[in-house]
């Protein structure tokens, strides 16, 4: 039935109304009964207004959604219809066209919108509550529209059932999901077979009003950009009710899912047609994973861990038994069931107790997997690569063993005009020896190696503990803000705990920090060993083997520990703005390795640990440079390509001359004499051959990435600079096995094991590695479209299988490292 209104109620409404002017006379009101799933055809002015009354009955037990779909079927409208939804507790108000803006103020109209009315709570069993839509206007001419109330049948959702449905930028859908009991997690999926238009999934508290706009989304809740894929993971304590909306918004624009740009208005206001973006997704709730499979997530990454430890231990057995199978073999007879101990029984029990000394070091370097081995020194004086010791008498060794370690300094061995001549003697021979380059005190030698340890461990601390403030900024931002957006998981597989929103991915990073552990442990023992040796005197010890500095090793374990603190911190928000953090101490590790390696064989020059790390620091810092300005910026690309080049060149002359050459004014003028002399004027090959051949493979392969880079410049340059890092580390190591063999060296049969063992986990890391499972060097949303589910457990993804992989890998590679002479 129609009627008029001429009460006071509608003389306030008049004035409340947003329409209502002075010059203006309160409208004619028009209020109908309406019903559910009637389209009603209508036209609105200025002088009168329509109210459509409606009765809903909800339940407490079943939950019905009420949506409102408007079409305006008047073209070129100067002035839209404003549609004002009042319900018992809420207001809903939209006009038609509905305006949405995109970036630089763009302006995009629907005539077609509709609206998912909140749904109040209820404590009655059955309860009947009306809602008015008010239909107004300011233009004078009549303005014809299509009005339609219909009720929403599936607007609860049910776990593990898929459900359907379309959605635009001015036609947002919203449901509700109840938890069941005994349920304390959900993980919502939302999928689309199009990757347009982008769209925005949002979870939010049962409140009106619900943000449902593009332009308003963002404003409560938990909520992500989307192409194909999205995912967030729900907990029940989080919403008191237990209960939440699953709110899906098409976006105007595509540029947050890394889409093009449409042209820029000619006029400020002028509307753009966005054309149909409507999107077909699927919406799907199914339970988290419960408290069980977390502890034996945990269980399992500790017990692989710790399997390690007892390895070693078993190891460690295995080798002492043999050396007491040894020993009890060499003695003539028990000594203590000897009645009578003769003089050539003392000297036959000297005898053999020097050998277990030596046989003790031998097993230990093989049992413990750490030292660097005995069996390094060459058999044969035609022997250029091993070690053929000066013939020092073991008393002047004793004597200077004894003496105090404080008054000993490496410029006291090397400043000297005769000792420079010496050098320039010595290291330019033509066939070298590790002699050649072990003239300095091995007591100097240790001090100057243990500054890489205690330098690594300050660095350490003054870069995680800002490190650690961020990350938990980070966290807390992601939580308050609810912008899924800011950090890069696998949303499939990203397992809550806390405040954490990825515990999975932090806890995979607990092998670099134990097997780190281990190592230092393992070096340790070593070190302990060693120095007992040079106490009594043992002549493996002292005259034996390359030299023994333990110094680099426990760097190395100590990076490896801070690879894995800074990785878990990474995987807290993993982003391209923290993503250093993940990769300074692998630039650090592969440094390292290198530095280890070139010691074994020189290590009186060897460079010290403040040129090293700040070589290191020079790397990290254009890593920094790359990351924020080096994505598709060309001249960056060349800056960088030609202190690569220049710098390769300047390591490879120091490398081959071994130091005794000077960079200084006079430079060019000897390296054209040079040419002169040895290709102008006579030709002939170079003096160091093996020397050549190693630089200029690495000549070869640094100029190939640098030409790579400079062509083909890479979104993702830390990654890029660490495989710069490790292409040096296995060229070098390459050359050093090659050598080795080369100088009539062998390699025993369990550092051959440890070597192909190695290799195999390498692999299998990599392959893992490669899954890509995220990427920050694309739009959040795009990145979502390479998430997958968990593989492991249910717990762990591709990438904590890389993280497990990698880190048994970077164990056994420092193995290797330190064992490939045995």
């Amino acid at each position: 039935m129609d009627f008029s209104y001429t009460s006071s109620h509608h003389i306030l409404q008049a004035l409340t109304s947003p329409f209502y002017t002075l010059s203006h006379f309160t409208p004619n009101v028009v209020q109908k009964d309406a019903e559910f799933d009637v389209t009603y055809n209508d036209t609105v002015t200025s002088e009168n207004q329509t109210i459509y009354a409606f009765n809903h009955t909800i339940s407490r037990n079943k939950t019905e959604g009420v949506r409102v779909t408007v079409d305006v079927l008047s073209q070129n409208l100067k002035s839209p219809i404003l549609f004002v939804v009042r319900q018992q507790q809420a207001v809903l108000s939209f006009q038609v066209p509905l305006i949405l803006r995109g970036l630089y103020q763009r302006k995009y109209p629907y005539n077609h919108v509709g609206r998912t009315l909140c749904q109040p709570p209820t404590r009655a069993i059955s309860e009947t509550q009306h809602f008015f839509i008010d239909v107004s206007t300011l233009s004078s001419q009549g303005t014809n529209y299509q009005l339609r109330v219909s009720r929403v049948e599936s607007f609860t959702l049910q776990t593990d059932k898929k459900f359907s449905f379309t959605a635009s930028p001015s036609q947002p859908q919203y449901f509700k999901y109840i938890f069941p009991e005994g349920v304390d997690t959900v993980i919502v999926k939302v999928n689309s077979d199009k990757t347009f238009p982008c769209s925005v999934m949002s979870i939010q508290d049962i409140q009106c009003p619900v943000f449902d706009l593009d332009n308003n989304v963002a404003f409560l809740g938990m909520y992500q950009t989307m192409t194909k894929k999205g995912a967030i993971t729900v907990q029940k304590k989080d919403f008191p009710s237990n209960s939440f909306y699953v709110v899906l918004v098409v976006k105007t624009e595509d540029e947050a899912c890394g889409g093009p740009l449409l042209y820029y208005p000619l006029r400020p206001d002028e509307l753009i047609n966005a054309g149909n973006r409507s999107k077909i997704l699927d919406v799907m709730v199914s339970q988290a994973i419960n408290l069980e499979v977390y502890v034996m997530g945990m269980l399992f990454c500790m017990g692989i861990f710790l399997s390690f430890y007892l390895l070693t231990l078993l190891v460690a057995w295995w080798g002492k038994k043999k050396i007491l199978r040894y020993i009890a073999r060499l003695l003539p007879c028990p000594m203590n069931t000897a009645p009578f101990v003769s003089f050539k029984h003392i000297m036959i029990q000297n005898v053999i107790f020097s050998r277990v000394n030596h046989f003790s070091s031998t097993v230990d370097n093989g049992s413990t997997l750490s030292s660097e081995a005995i069996t390094d020194s060459a058999t044969s004086t035609d022997n250029n690569y091993g070690y053929m010791g000066e013939k020092r008498s073991l008393e002047s060794v004793g004597r200077s063993r004894q003496e105090s370690l404080s008054s000993v300094e490496e410029d006291d061995y090397d400043t000297l005009d005769d000792i420079n001549s010496d050098k320039n003697i010595v290291r330019t021979k033509k066939f070298l020896c590790v002699s050649d380059l072990a003239r300095k005190d091995k007591r100097v030698l240790s001090k100057k190696y243990q500054i890489y340890f205690w330098n690594i461990a300050t660095i350490a601390v003054f870069y995680a503990l800002p490190v650690i403030q961020l990350v938990i900024t980070y966290q807390t931002v992601v939580n308050v803000t609810g912008n899924q957006d800011i950090c890069y998981y696998n949303f499939l597989c990203a397992h809550p705990l806390g405040a954490l929103s990825a515990f999975n991915n932090i806890l995979s990073n607990l092998g670099y920090v134990m097997l780190g552990l281990l190592f230092l442990l393992i070096v340790l023992k070593r070190d302990i060993v060693h120095n007992r040796a040079m106490v009594r005197n043992d002549v493996s010890a002292l005259e034996c083997g390359i030299p023994k500095h333990f110094g680099l090793f426990y760097a190395m374990g100590t990076a490896l520990m801070m690879e894995g603190l800074l990785s878990a911190c990474y995987h807290v928000c993993p982003n391209y703005t923290n993503f250093q953090f993940d990769t300074s101490f692998m630039y650090m590790i592969a440094g390292l390795c290198m530095l280890k390696l070139y010691q074994k064989r020189h290590p009186d020059i060897n460079a010290s640990a403040y040129t090293a790390y700040a070589c290191l620091a020079a790397v990290i810092f254009f890593s920094v440079l790359g990351v924020v300005f080096g994505k598709g910026n060309t001249v960056f690309w060349i800056i960088f390509s030609v202190i690569h080049i220049l710098a390769t060149m300047l390591l490879s002359t120091q490398l081959y001359y071994m130091g005794r050459w000077r960079l200084d004014a006079g430079v060019l003028r000897r390296i054209v004499y040079i040419i002169y002399t040895d290709c102008i004027r006579q030709c002939s090959g170079p003096m160091y051959i093996d020397r050549m051949v190693l630089l200029v493979m690495g000549n070869i392969v640094n100029w190939s990435l640098a030409a790579y880079g400079l062509i083909e410049r890479p979104n993702d340059f830390a990654s890029y600079l660490l495989a710069i890092a490790i292409c040096n580390l296995l060229l070098y190591f390459a050359f050093y096995i090659i050598m080795k063999l080369r100088s009539g060296e062998r390699i025993k049969c369990l550092p051959l094991v440890c070597i192909l063992f190695t290799a195999v986990v390498w692999g299998f890391a990599l392959y893992f590695f490669f899954q890509g499972l995220s990427t920050w060097q694309k739009t959040p949303a795009e990145s979502r479209e390479h998430n997958r589910d968990c593989i492991l457990l249910m717990f762990f993804d591709d990438h904590d299988i890389w993280h497990f992989l990698s880190s048994i890998a970077m164990f056994g590679s420092f193995l290797v490292t330190n064992i490939c002479n045995t």
